[in-house]
């Protein structure tokens, strides 16, 4: 039941991040929309297997229990991902550039799964097969036999020990960007620190966002192991829902073009040219009076695979982060946008009371300026 409600869910999600073009400009979009997909593979895989299963033709069963292998390391790919997109966006903003970012992504995100699961069918075929109820001494759904990795050691080395490395770096990446966002809302100003509300729901939607409930498993052991199994197979299985709540239905700009483009009447929002998602309003510059001489560096800017609007308000939000900092609740919508280095041009003014010019060695002569944020610029 929790993978077919899951499994609606995750299409709505799929086909509002595909249908509008506005909402996927930017970098957690794309793999958003990436994950979805891998888990929507995941639960109609793992809801028709014991329906392909009762046909009894081995040749199928082996492609059923592969594609499901597939799917459940794409989607624990996937998660990685995010965390890794996640790092660099918030703790380094400054230092990392990627070119082709999201096409590096898509080809580790769906082609590590699909070598791991081509070395298991070429090293050994037969650990792909039918399993019975009797082997684990349960029972699924209507049928007893399920189609998914029968060999002990190829179990523990491709899925367990893969989600394993998986779910422990996600857990210390989102440990050291709470680390990052406390650090940063401690600067704060009081009236502009988020609510304890908004804290706690945007944990819990980077929590199902990354998969953490997942670990779950390692630690049902002892007196709560049947506890720990059943919060494990209900947050698990709802884990498409999850992310259709904190990421459609709770974000203000999915909401925003669902009004656009399938309401109609008094709940028919009207479109708007520029579309950004993180609505920053940029300030005007400030007029440069007559008795200052401007000097313009030239830079050679690096290109970018993202759009004006977004690129704008990445650039302004970033260098809102290291004067002020995030507020937690809108950690994946406004700082996450756009990991990228961009070189900027930097605007030097010299002023009449400024030093004396002096000779750089180079036929040049500059003087040094200082900003608003003490840093020295010729």
């Amino acid at each position: 039941m929790g993978c077919g409600v899951s499994s609606c869910f995750l299409g709505i999600t799929v086909l509002t991040y595909t249908l509008l073009e506005k909402l996927r400009r930017d970098y957690p979009s794309k793999i958003l929309l990436n994950l979805c997909l891998a888990l929507l593979g995941l639960n109609l895989i793992f809801l028709l297997n014991s329906w392909i299963s009762s046909f009894g033709i081995y040749g199928l069963c082996i492609a059923v229990a592969m594609t499901l292998h597939y799917f459940l390391l794409s989607s624990f790919t996937w998660m990685g991902l995010g965390a890794v997109n996640m790092y660099f966006a918030l703790v380094k903003v400054f230092n990392v550039y990627v070119p082709s970012y999201i096409l590096k992504f898509c080809l580790l995100g769906w082609g590590i799964p699909l070598i791991i699961c081509g070395l298991v069918l070429a090293v050994k075929r037969d650990a792909y097969g039918m399993i019975t109820s009797s082997d684990y001494k349960m029972t699924l759904d209507d049928s007893d036999m399920f189609c998914w990795v029968q060999d002990d050691a190829v179990f523990y080395a491709s899925v367990v020990s893969y989600i394993a490395f998986i779910l422990l770096c996600n857990s210390s990446i989102f440990l050291v960007v709470l680390i990052q966002i406390k650090n940063m809302q401690v600067n704060q100003p009081p009236g502009t620190r988020s609510g304890l509300l908004k804290d706690l729901r945007a944990v819990a939607s980077l929590t199902f966002l990354l998969g953490l409930t997942w670990g779950l498993s390692f630690f049902a052991w002892g007196p709560i192991k049947v506890f720990l199994l059943y919060l494990f197979s209900i947050l698990n299985s709802l884990q498409g829902f999850f992310i259709f709540v904190f990421h459609c239905l709770m974000k203000e700009n999915v909401r925003k073009q669902w009004r656009v483009h399938l309401c109609c009447g008094v709940f028919k929002l009207e479109d708007y040219s520029e579309w950004s998602q993180t609505a920053t309003v940029l300030p005007k510059p400030k007029p440069i009076s007559p008795n200052r001489l401007p000097f313009i560096a030239s830079v050679r800017s690096i290109k970018s695979n993202s759009t004006q609007s977004s690129t704008v308000s990445s650039e302004y939000s970033q260098r809102q982060a290291s004067i002020t900092g995030p507020n937690l609740d809108f950690v994946y919508d406004n700082i996450l946008v756009l990991p990228r280095a961009k070189a900027v041009p930097v605007l030097s003014v010299i002023q009449h009371d400024s030093p004396p010019a002096t000779e750089n060695g180079h036929g040049y002569f500059s003087r040094q300026s200082k900003d608003g944020l003490g840093r020295h610029f010729l």
